[in-house]
């Protein structure tokens, strides 16, 4: 039985399974639970090196975000963590409200933490960070797709600026000079960023080595922020400290049987691609329309039948993925957060009646739809598996034939479900 080192909060479920992926990769066996674990649910059951604690509090009311995020802290020092990890989108999906300031600064006070670095880097999924500006690619965060999210649109890159307006805690900047130069020199420049009183740093990334350095150089911190790129380099650092030893095997999962499916209710552009092309190769795909919804169509009822009578044939999809012009129709109609409940809800409810049909390895994309599916299936626990794109791995529902893969809007390549469905077919 592994004690676990390193508790990580995820603000969405794709987020929880991206940074569980990473620190199994690296050889840190990874438990994902499915909110916060139950008071009675002892050590023995939180048996891994890391145990990421997948919540839905991205865009949920700052007043609740903090208070699950402080319920799953509990849970996790009560499981023996001594690292704590809050795990953010790597597009630092927030309002200028929150979540991410007003959920870091009540960890930080709980933890009594005097200082942090926020790096949503992931340079393998062309996100980086350089003057505390956040690019997408080779645009910078505001030019990007991002800024017609439905729920958080992007509108401004600089980093220290859209977090700074989020806390009252002072934002400063980890400038790459300082990061390039290597673990020694960050340090010199966290004390001088900690006696200039600023309090949380946007750390500069822009490859892998960066983030190797950071996580070297970052490590005793007890707390970081971050988007799952960190997570790479955290688990050598634990190595060079003696409080890890890699495991090859973390990453296995069994074989499962079934048939397999595709429901996606993100709108982003890398999603919408994967749509078009899933359908453009001929492959089978139902879509469900939130205005429609909103008039009482049964469209799950609807889905369900249309994709059981083709389940015996390969696998189908269903979704929500739409452009933008048909989103903000929605919304307008509907009011942003109904339509997207609408969705989710229908989506959720096909989940259950694809999986009563044998539907066994399932691929979900979308944060707010992974959570609702997830939830609607009744899993608790996962184990994470190998990595499909960077940043989504597979997953297995604890104790079940259940594979799962979670899929952030904004990951993988167009061809990301077949490709999915092909590792575990």
């Amino acid at each position: 039985m592994s004690r676990p080192l390193l508790g990580v909060i995820a603000d969405d479920f794709t987020g929880a399974t991206d940074v569980a992926g990473m620190l199994v990769q690296a050889g840190m066996s990874t438990l994902l639970t499915v909110g916060v674990p139950a008071p009675d649910a002892g050590t023995a059951a939180l048996d891994a090196d890391a145990v990421v604690v997948a919540l839905k509090s991205r865009t949920t009311p700052v007043d609740e975000a903090v208070a699950q995020s402080l319920a799953a802290l509990e849970r996790l020092r009560a499981a023996g963590c001594e690292r704590f990890y809050f795990k953010v989108c790597s597009t630092f999906d927030s309002t200028p409200r929150g979540n991410i300031g007003p959920v870091a600064e009540a960890l930080m006070q709980a933890l009594g933490a005097d200082f942090t670095i926020a790096c949503p880097a992931f340079p393998e999924n062309g996100r980086s960070v350089y003057r505390g500006h956040l690019f997408v690619g080779d645009v910078l965060l505001s030019d990007s797709g991002m800024k017609d999210h439905p729920l958080t649109p992007m509108t401004d890159a600089n980093l220290v600026r859209w977090l700074q307006a989020q806390t009252s805690l002072r934002v400063g900047l980890l400038a790459h000079a300082s990061v390039a130069a290597g673990a020694p020199a960050i340090a010199e420049r966290i004390a001088a960023l900690r006696a200039q009183g600023v309090r949380i740093a946007i750390a500069d990334a822009i490859d892998n080595a960066d983030l190797g350095r950071l996580g070297a150089a970052c490590a005793d911190l007890p707390l970081l922020v971050a988007g799952s790129g960190l997570a790479l380099g955290l688990p050598a650092a634990y190595a060079a400290r003696g409080r890890l030893r890699a495991d090859a095997r973390a990453a296995a999962l069994p074989a499962v049987g079934g048939h397999a499916a595709v429901l996606s209710g993100s709108c982003s552009t890398a999603t919408l691609a994967q749509v078009q092309r899933w359908i453009g190769d001929g492959r089978p795909a139902f879509r469900i329309d939130a205005l429609a919804l909103g008039l009482g169509q049964p469209a799950a009822a609807e889905a369900l039948a249309w994709a059981q009578a083709r389940l015996a044939d390969g696998p189908v999809l269903v979704h929500a993925t739409t452009d933008p012009d048909h989103v903000r129709a929605a919304q307008q109609q509907l009011g942003t957060e109904r339509a997207g409940a609408l969705v989710e809800h229908c989506l959720a409810e096909v989940a259950v009646g694809l999986h009563q049909a044998g539907v066994r390895r399932l691929v979900v994309a979308g944060g707010e739809t992974s959570g609702a599916v997830v939830q609607a299936l009744g899993v608790q626990r996962l184990r994470v598996g190998p990595p499909i794109d960077p940043g989504v791995p597979w997953t297995q529902a604890e104790g079940r034939d259940l594979l799962l893969a979670l899929k952030s809007g904004n990951f993988g390549g167009v061809d990301f479900f077949a490709k999915a469905l092909g590792q575990v077919a």
